[in-house]
Parts: C-alpha cells; sequence; structure tokens
C-alpha cells in the first residue's frame, strides 16, 4: 500500500515537471519581434538623436529592429500617454526627457499618471547648460552678474533672461537660478532655445541658461560670453568656466536629461537587457565622440538609480513649479 501510494505519488511529480517544462519550452525568449521606441520630441532634438544614435547597436544586441517612433507635443506627454497605456510586454519604450518630471506639474487631466505609469530603464544622458550673455553686458562673473541684477532690479529694470519657452528646462534652471540669488529677473519665453539664443545674440534680453550644445561655440567664436556651467563638476570643454555651485550659488545643479522608460509591470529581465544594450552602446567610441561634440553627456545608469534620480527631479519641479509659480500660459 505504502509502496503503490509512492509510486502514485512520484507519478503525479513527473507529470507536474513534464507539464511545467513543457510550458516553459512554449513560452517564446524575448524579444521576438520589433522593439518600438516611442520618442517624446521632434525629429532633431536631444533624445532622438541619441536614440538614433544608439538604436542600430541596441537592435543588434538585442536581436531584433529598434523602431523609433517620434510622437511630439503636449510636454511630451503624448507619447508618455501612449506608452502608459502599452502592454508591458517589452515591445514598447518611452524615450522621454526632462519634461516627464515637469510635465505632472504642468499639464492638467492627464489620463495616466506619471508617477506610477512608467518603470525606469535607464537614465540615458545629461544635458550641461552655460549662464551665457551678450558680449556688451557689463558683467564678466556671476558676483558682477548678481550684482548688476540686484541694481537693476532694486531700479525697477530687471535683468531680462531668455527661455526656450513657458515650462521648458531652460525655464526651469533660471527659475532655479532666481531662488537661490534671491533677486527678481524678468522672464522673456520664446518658441525653442534656438530663438531664445537668437534674441540674446541680438541684445533684446540680458542672459540666457541653456544647453551647452546651442551656445558652445558661440561662446568660443566670442559671440556670446559664458560665465557659469550648470552641473557639479566643471566641463572638459571649458575647464577654466566655474560651476554655479562654485561661483556664488551653493547647492545649485541643473541639467537637461534624456531617459528610456518602460511601462509599469514590464519585468525586470526585460528591463536590464534594454539597459545593458542602452549603455553598452552610449561606451562606443563613435558614439561618443558624437555626443561630446554636441555638449551630451552619456550616462546609461541601471535602473534602480534611474529611479531615484527621476523622482528627485520631479520633486525640484514640483518646488520649483510652486515657487516661481510656472505654467505653460
Amino acid at each position: 500500500m505504502i509502496s503503490s501510494l509512492w509510486l502514485s505519488r512520484r507519478s503525479l511529480l513527473a507529470a507536474g515537471l513534464a507539464m511545467s517544462a513543457a510550458a516553459t519550452h512554449a513560452q517564446p525568449v524575448w524579444p521576438t519581434r520589433p522593439i518600438r521606441f516611442i520618442i517624446s520630441f521632434p525629429p532633431g532634438g536631444a533624445i532622438d538623436t541619441v536614440m538614433r544614435l544608439i538604436g542600430p547597436s541596441m537592435a543588434e544586441t538585442l536581436g531584433q529592429p529598434a523602431v523609433l517612433e517620434n510622437r511630439p507635443g503636449a510636454a511630451g506627454s503624448i507619447a508618455a500617454g501612449v506608452v502608459a497605456v502599452a502592454p508591458p510586454d517589452g515591445y514598447t519604450f518611452l524615450c522621454d526627457t526632462s519634461t516627464h518630471a515637469t510635465a505632472p506639474h504642468l499639464i492638467r487631466n492627464l489620463t495616466f499618471r506619471y508617477e506610477t505609469a512608467f518603470t525606469a530603464v535607464t537614465h540615458l544622458t545629461s544635458v550641461p547648460l552655460l549662464v551665457v550673455a551678450h558680449p556688451s553686458l557689463p558683467a564678466n562673473t556671476i558676483a558682477e552678474l548678481l550684482a548688476l541684477a540686484r541694481s537693476r532690479a532694486a531700479a525697477g529694470r530687471p535683468l531680462a533672461y531668455a527661455s526656450g519657452g513657458n515650462g521648458s528646462a531652460s525655464h526651469y534652471a533660471a527659475a532655479l537660478f532666481q531662488k537661490l540669488a534671491r533677486i527678481e529677473f524678468l522672464h522673456v519665453p520664446f518658441r525653442g532655445g534656438g530663438p531664445a539664443v537668437q534674441a540674446l545674440l541680438a541684445g533684446t534680453v540680458d542672459f540666457h541658461i541653456g544647453t551647452a550644445g546651442s551656445s558652445a561655440a558661440l561662446v568660443q567664436e566670442g559671440r556670446l560670453k559664458a560665465f557659469a556651467v550648470s552641473t557639479r563638476e566643471r566641463l572638459g570643454q571649458f575647464p577654466d568656466l566655474p560651476t554655479l555651485h562654485e561661483a556664488g550659488l551653493p547647492g545649485y545643479e541643473f541639467l537637461e536629461w534624456g531617459a528610456i522608460l518602460a511601462p509599469a509591470a514590464t519585468p525586470p529581465v526585460v528591463v536590464a537587457r534594454v539597459q545593458a544594450a542602452a549603455s553598452a552602446a552610449l561606451r562606443l567610441p563613435a558614439v561618443q565622440e558624437r555626443l561630446d561634440r554636441i555638449g551630451i553627456l552619456p550616462v546609461g545608469s541601471p535602473p534602480e538609480e534611474s529611479a531615484r534620480f527621476i523622482a528627485e527631479q520631479r520633486t525640484l519641479a514640483g518646488e520649483l513649479t510652486r515657487s516661481a509659480a510656472i505654467t505653460l500660459d
């Protein structure tokens, strides 16, 4: 009787193992088809440029085509909305910028929550900013710029800064500058960083905090002058240029950035593989050389670290949105 019962249990166990093995064997190994990367801004922008640089290498590493699809509009929330409702099966990813941190504070009636709809894959890149002005501005250091700003504000003629638009990264960078300096400036928004720099060149505004890629060449040509960089560490491209933290605004750090995110509940093994593919692509010498030329720093951090970074950026964006009363209008 005992022997018969043991054999029965043994048979059931064997059958169960066989069924489990068959089910495992039946599941396809990811990926088995092209992978979509939804880009939150139009072709030519920083995140689009980076993805087109690393996309071929990622496709080769993952063994499937990387399909890049631009879905611009509404401060990146259109692309985010597409990915937020996509199946978490590893075939749809979001390629977003620092607007991922600001959009939740600026856009009303979203149909999804940025905080819970996504899984961070990797903090892909960082984009340093430069504080720049027209050469005619009578200040050559941050201390002199702040002194000039205080005297002008006291006289009722505050210094005017150009941004790439309401709610843009350059707007937030200047809002943090204003908050730490405790000086009022006049905000002059433009439709993008390019027009903001053109206004600065024309002398219609006093200063701008914009990407190094958009102004570095103009600084080197002497058409603009640079005061400081927005990073905590100096840039190799401008080793003699102090950071804002060094120049008298302790704690200042602000970057534009790019990231890859997946729908929430995407399997961790899939997230890890995409992060590894992106990180490997960023380390390619040709990619690094190209990014260096356009003022973009490769990062490629792991998912957990990237999630912490994005959460910190979202908190900072919320604080600045409230203190500077930033809106998209």
